[in-house]
């Protein structure tokens, strides 16, 4: 299919300038498998910063941004802010923006397509929660969420689909990569059948949720795992591991 492997590094809200100087500095050293692309999702705060000092491999992503260019949307950034300081990529519809914030489908699917229309890159993010795990809903969560995104745009050659799953993320909990590699096979399933063959085909998926140095191989090696949306272990020194593990 020649889907490029693209890993996300999402520092939530974390970080300070002398985090951030350690993190560039692991990041520099590497060395970073040239054949991954290599996202960190940043703190709103910092990303001048971080764009100022990433590596050239390394794009700089906001983790949030509104589905309006402008307006009375106190504490909110639109996507021209994030072009205007030259970011192109932005994270939406994580489970935390879902869960915590009170995001819906249908604002998550309005964000995602205002985002692109500005000329954005977007990893739009997915995943059941354990009760609906438990009560065998995850494929209805899923494919309701993916809806959601699909019925408000048009062209995905600028969106990688996130799929996390909540009852695995920072529990240290991680799907098996049988688990993983089912999920992401039936969204890809879900994309062709109610897209198109060539979405379905070529749309990137990564998985999120508790991904370490330890499982990242096994995990990169399903055939349908195009990448990783990595949290807690993206300030740390092995998330180049993570970044390498199809080397």
């Amino acid at each position: 299919m020649g889907r490029k492997f693209v890993v996300g590094g999402n520092w939530k809200m974390n970080g300070t300038k002398s985090q951030i100087n350690d993190i560039m500095g692991f990041l520099k050293t590497g060395p970073l498998n040239a054949d991954t692309e290599v996202i960190v999702g940043v703190p709103a705060v910092y990303l001048d910063y971080v764009k100022s000092c990433a590596p050239a491999n390394v794009e700089v992503a906001a983790q949030n941004c509104y589905k309006v260019d402008k307006g009375a949307f106190t504490g909110e950034i639109s996507p021209g802010m994030l072009k205007d300081i030259g970011i192109n990529w932005v994270i939406l519809g994580h489970s935390e923006r879902r869960h915590i914030f009170g995001e819906s489908d249908e604002l998550i699917g309005e964000k995602v397509a205002f985002a692109l229309s500005q000329g954005l890159k977007v990893i739009a993010c997915i995943g059941e929660t354990l009760e609906e795990r438990d009560g065998g809903k995850t494929e209805e969560v899923v494919f309701r969420q993916t809806k959601a995104i699909a019925d408000k745009i048009k062209d995905w050659s600028n969106v990688v689909v996130a799929y996390e799953p909540v009852w695995a993320i920072g529990t240290g909990k991680t799907a098996s990569p049988q688990q993983a590699q089912d999920v992401h096979q039936s969204v890809r399933r879900w994309l062709c059948a109610n897209i198109s063959p060539d979405v379905g085909n070529s749309v990137r998926i990564q998985y999120g949720g508790s991904v370490t140095a330890a499982n990242c191989k096994e995990l990169g090696s399903q055939p349908d795992i195009d990448g990783f949306l990595v949290g807690g272990a993206s300030l740390k020194p092995e998330f180049v591991n993570i970044v390498n593990a199809k080397q």
